[in-house]
C-alpha cells in the first residue's frame, strides 16, 4: 500500500470541519491498510508541502484556500497525485457565481443571484432573499430574509464581516423554500464518476446552517427519498453534468432545493471536497450503496494514483 498525506485545518472558517474530516479519513485509510502520515496545517507554502512525506496526497481541506484553488496549484507544483479536482475546476466550485453561471450554460435551473455591493444599500434581487459568502461552505455567514427587517439586520453583520475580511464577497439569491436534497457522486471502479442515491435534509427547525449540520443532532437524512416522478433522475443527470462542465475530479456533493408547490428543482451549489465527519453527506450515501469509509477513501487514493500512471506522469 501507498503512503497517503492526509492534509487538514487550513486557514479558512471552515478549520474545525476539515479537522474532523481528516481524521475521519486518516483513521479510515489506517483501517484500509495504508500507511498514513497525518498533517495539520495552515496556509503551507511549496517548499512546506514539498518537504512533507507521502507518496500520494488527500487534501481534506475545505473552503477558498484549501479547496477553491490555491493549494491545488500547489500540489499541482508538488507533482505527487493527489485526491480531488485539479485547480481550475477548483475555482469554479468554490465560486458560487461561477458555478451558476456554469449550469445556466448546461441548462440546469438555478435561482437568479447577483454579488452584494457593499457600498450600495439595495441589492438587485428582491425580497425574500438568501445571502451568503461567495467562496465559502458548510453554510458559513448563511442569512436568510424573509422581510424589510431581516434583510437589514443581515447587511449590518455582512457589512461588519467585510470590514474585518477585506476581499470576502457575499451575494444574494432568491429565496426558495423547499425540500433540501444533496446528490454525492464518487469515481466508480472504472474511473467515471457516478452518482449515488439523493439524500433529503430535513432539519428538525430553521435551515440547514453550520449548526444543523456539525452541531446539532437533530436533522434527519434520508437515504432514496421518495421524490416526484423524474426528479431523482433530473438531479443525477444535472450533477454529472455539472460535474463534467465544471471538470471536477474523484468525487463532489451537489447540493439542490425541491420548490414547495411546484416540485421544481434547482441547484444550490457544488462542493469538491465534501465534509468526511459523521454527520457527513458523501460517505452516508456510499455507505447506503455498500461501500463503508475505508472502502471509500482507498478508492479516491487508488482514483489518484491511477490517475497520474494512466496520463504517464511521475508520482513525484
Amino acid at each position: 500500500m501507498s503512503g497517503v498525506l492526509v492534509l487538514g485545518g487550513g486557514p479558512d472558517r471552515e478549520r474545525e470541519v476539515s479537522i474532523n474530516s481528516s481524521r475521519a479519513i486518516a483513521s479510515a485509510l489506517e483501517r484500509a491498510g495504508h500507511r498514513v502520515y497525518y498533517e495539520l496545517i495552515g496556509r503551507i507554502t511549496e517548499d512546506e508541502l514539498r518537504r512533507l512525506p507521502g507518496d500520494v496526497v488527500f487534501p481534506a481541506l475545505h473552503g477558498a484556500f484549501g479547496e477553491g484553488g490555491p493549494l491545488q496549484v500547489l500540489l499541482e507544483r508538488d507533482g505527487r497525485p493527489f485526491v480531488g479536482s485539479r485547480a481550475p475546476g477548483a475555482r469554479v466550485a468554490m465560486d458560487k457565481v461561477a458555478t451558476k453561471m456554469c449550469a445556466s450554460r448546461l441548462g440546469i435551473p438555478t435561482a437568479e443571484a447577483c454579488v452584494v455591493n457593499r457600498h450600495d444599500a439595495e441589492v438587485a434581487v428582491g425580497l425574500p432573499l438568501v445571502m451568503k459568502p461567495v467562496h465559502d461552505g458548510s453554510s458559513v455567514g448563511l442569512h436568510l430574509c424573509e422581510d424589510r427587517a431581516a434583510y437589514q439586520r443581515a447587511r449590518t453583520e455582512v457589512d461588519r464581516d467585510i470590514d474585518e475580511n477585506p476581499g470576502r464577497a457575499y451575494m444574494a439569491e432568491r429565496l426558495i423554500r423547499g425540500r433540501e436534497l444533496t446528490q454525492s457522486l464518487i469515481v466508480g471502479e472504472g474511473g467515471e464518476i457516478e452518482a449515488l442515491d439523493a439524500i433529503e435534509i430535513v432539519p428538525k427547525s430553521g435551515p440547514y446552517d453550520y449548526d444543523a449540520k456539525y452541531i446539532r443532532n437533530d436533522t434527519v437524512y434520508r437515504v432514496a427519498p421518495e421524490l416526484p416522478e423524474g426528479v431523482a433522475e433530473s438531479l443525477k443527470a444535472w450533477s454529472l453534468s455539472l460535474a463534467r462542465g465544471i471538470g471536477v475530479r474523484h468525487l463532489c456533493r451537489v447540493d439542490y432545493l425541491l420548490e414547495f408547490g411546484t416540485d421544481r428543482p434547482w441547484l444550490l451549489e457544488l462542493n469538491t471536497m465534501p465534509g468526511f465527519t459523521d454527520h457527513s453527506l458523501v460517505p452516508m450515501a456510499a455507505r447506503a450503496r455498500g461501500i463503508e469509509m475505508p472502502a471509500l477513501c482507498d478508492r479516491l487514493v487508488r482514483a489518484a494514483t491511477e490517475g497520474v500512471r494512466a496520463a504517464g506522469l511521475p508520482s513525484r
